[in-house]
């Protein structure tokens, strides 16, 4: 039998999500704040994973979907480190401005690539740098 598509599976269907899916995503929310704030990692760490294996997601929709609650959440945090003292606005605008330009470059380059691709390069990517944590 053949197994339902992410994007029909109970949850989550046309961006309307039932009660359970509503609690999974405040979860995820909350673990990604947390993790963005202790370590400066969130999105694709932690958010895009746990929307496909959590809610259902595909690879695209949940970096989609990751991407747009992380302005969310870099907003949030910068003001929290702005209060104590602990930002440098010139470094990150000179960081953030290239940062979007190659944010338009990678969604074009999402796009061109099958999704099974895109899930073992970043299964691949999170256990290189796991590996270069460790040692």
């Amino acid at each position: 039998m053949k197994r339902p598509s992410r994007q029909s599976r109970p949850g989550l269907s046309n961006g309307v999500a039932s009660d359970a899916s509503v609690v999974r995503l405040l979860a995820i929310g909350l673990a990604a704040g947390v993790f963005s704030a202790l370590f400066g990692v969130g999105g694709g760490i932690v958010i895009v994973p746990l929307l496909v294996a959590v809610v259902g997601l595909d690879g695209r929709r949940a970096t989609g979907t990751s991407l747009a609650a992380i302005g969310i959440t870099a907003a949030a945090g910068a003001v929290a480190y702005g209060l104590h003292g602990d930002l440098k606005p010139g470094a990150a605008a000179i960081i953030g401005v290239p940062a979007a330009f190659g944010a338009v470059a990678g969604v074009t380059l999402q796009q061109r690539l099958e999704t099974r691709t895109l899930t073992f390069g970043f299964a691949l990517f999170l256990a290189a740098v796991g590996i270069r944590l460790l040692l």
